[in-house]
């Protein structure tokens, strides 16, 4: 595939089958987070892969809304970035998301970026939640959760009509 048609084919997946994704492709995925690129080639960028069920409910349950689809992905990817080695590990860490989010597309793969950075579950940090559960040092930001899986069913691809070309403005 071109990147344009990758970029119009990703759409967000949350609903899987119960079907694991091969470990060849979970390779790529990984590889393609690795490939992103860093402010000053810092690479800050961590990633945790979860494949087991009870972690990924519980997983699910770590922000108010949006994290639920996560009890049927078959792997999540849980993005941290070391707050000690960039100041830009956010920014960094969601390029490296991103990237693995298009390889997915590449791949004939669903996924979806469960937010954690800025969310909360009952009035507590997200990120905390997360922390605890999967025992992550504080001084690790926590971007977001890729959800991975064979994605339910496919939605319909994005076209080059469906872009508001009225947010680009040409400075002359």
């Amino acid at each position: 595939m071109e990147l344009l048609e990758v970029m119009l084919k990703r759409r967000s997946t949350r609903s899987f089958k119960d079907e694991n994704i091969s470990r060849d492709d979970l390779e790529k995925i990984l590889q393609a987070g690795l490939l992103a690129p860093t402010s000053r080639n810092r690479k800050p960028c961590n990633f945790m892969v979860v494949e087991n069920k009870d972690v990924l409910n519980q997983l699910a349950e770590s922000k108010d809304h949006g994290a639920a689809l996560l009890k049927g992905a078959n792997k999540a990817i849980v993005v941290i970035g070391d707050t000690l080695i960039a100041d830009t590990w956010i920014e960094d860490s969601s390029i490296a998301l991103t990237y693995m989010h298009l390889m997915a597309i590449e791949l004939g793969l669903g996924s979806c970026w469960v937010q954690i950075h800025l969310r909360a579950k009952d009035g507590i940090d997200s990120e905390g939640i997360v922390r605890d559960i999967l025992k992550i040092d504080n001084h690790y930001g926590i971007v977001g959760i890729l959800a991975l899986g064979i994605p339910q069913n496919t939605p319909e691809p994005h076209t080059l009509e469906d872009i508001d070309k009225n947010k680009v403005h040409f400075l002359v």
